[in-house]
């Protein structure tokens, strides 16, 4: 069993970093592609290319503990000697689900923590529960909303996968007694009126219009409308079955005449229905459309969803029924729609005093 640093120069005098890992016969490779030496033209270039070097080798440690650990059922020495944040995002680059992009934030988080309080190369060893109950505090008062327990979520999750490859001894979260907390930030919604006024006013994408006042009217958030296929539609009972990515729950949702208005003709099963661009572009372009609207409101991709359920009890439909139509595994998820709805028919109410 061994695991070896290879290195490639390319054309452009650049570094390929990869492991050449052996186990029971078989060789296999892991590219590290984050770690890519520049070409050594300055100094400053050839301190990057020392750190990332040092980076790689540490990397080198994890995988070997990795292979150890698969082999005896212990916590091993390099695994001690690990560098917790190293690992970690070795684990988080060959992460393949839907919520990369959050692990990834979870652990520039726990990053900037380390660092503040000058504690960037901390090992597995040195790893205990006064530590993270510190760290809860940090995304505690750097995090808005429901973020920090987003965020911490997260990072147990990768503290676990750490665990179960034998680099603790024992799972320092168990030592936790910290609880994180963190009430959601009220969020901005788009009203029955203000969805037509949005879609009346010219946007630069008519792709993003369709595929944004789609989820305003079906609950869709944006990783499931992104990667939304004909397949999961059936336009003759006018209903779409969606596996929600956070979840896994399987969700039927009825298409309204506005729903059906926004789908073009049915294409090959496993195309997309919209062609939307990244996350980020997308949100640039609603917020110009949103701005060209003369909405004075914070609107996020996100908004849709959170406007589609505070109308749906708006207009009445019972909190059990909208759970099920957005998905949640408990009414608890709900409420807030509830209380966002309540909130505007108190504003509604209070406009028709009349002066006795």
């Amino acid at each position: 069993m061994s695991v070896t640093l290879r290195k490639r120069k390319n054309a452009d005098g650049t570094t390929t970093l990869r492991l050449d890992i052996y186990k029971n016969g078989i060789r296999t490779y892991e590219r590290l592609d984050d770690l890519k030496l520049s070409k050594p033209s300055n100094l400053v270039d050839r301190e990057n290319n020392k750190k990332k070097l040092q980076q790689a080798e540490a990397i080198i440690v994890a995988r070997a503990a990795d292979l150890q650990a698969n082999d005896y059922n212990m916590e091993t020495e390099s695994g001690k000697k690990t560098v917790v944040t190293v690992w970690l995002q070795s684990y988080v680059n060959g992460y393949d689900k839907k919520d990369k992009r959050n692990m990834q934030g979870a652990l520039n988080r726990f990053s900037d923590y380390l660092m503040e309080v000058k504690k960037q190369g901390l090992t597995f060893g040195n790893l205990n529960a006064l530590i993270i109950e510190d760290f809860i505090d940090y995304l505690e008062n750097k995090s808005t909303g429901e973020g920090a327990v987003s965020y911490y979520n997260r990072f147990k999750k990768m503290i676990k996968q750490a665990y179960r490859k034998r680099l603790m001894k024992d799972n320092v979260l168990d030592f936790v007694e910290r609880k994180v907390s963190g009430k959601a930030k009220k969020k901005d919604i788009l009203t029955l009126d203000e969805l037509r006024i949005l879609a009346a006013t010219p946007t630069e994408s008519h792709e993003i219009r369709k595929a944004f006042l789609f989820c305003c009217v079906t609950g869709l958030r944006w990783i499931d409308v992104k990667a939304l296929t004909w397949q999961v539609i059936d336009m003759s009972n006018k209903q779409m079955n969606v596996a929600q990515s956070k979840t896994g729950e399987v969700v039927n949702i009825q298409l309204n005449e506005t729903a059906l208005k926004l789908l073009d003709q049915p294409q090959e099963p496993k195309q997309q229905v919209f062609n939307l661009p990244t996350a980020n572009g997308a949100n640039k372009t609603l917020k110009a459309w949103v701005k060209r609207a003369k909405i004075s409101k914070t609107i996020t991709w996100h908004n849709a969803r959170h406007s589609f359920g505070t109308n749906l009890i708006f207009n009445d439909v019972g909190i059990l029924t909208a759970s099920k139509m957005l998905g949640h595994t408990s009414t608890k998820h709900t409420q807030r729609y509830v209380d966002i709805s309540n909130e505007m028919k108190q504003k509604a109410t209070s406009k028709i005093n009349i002066e006795l």
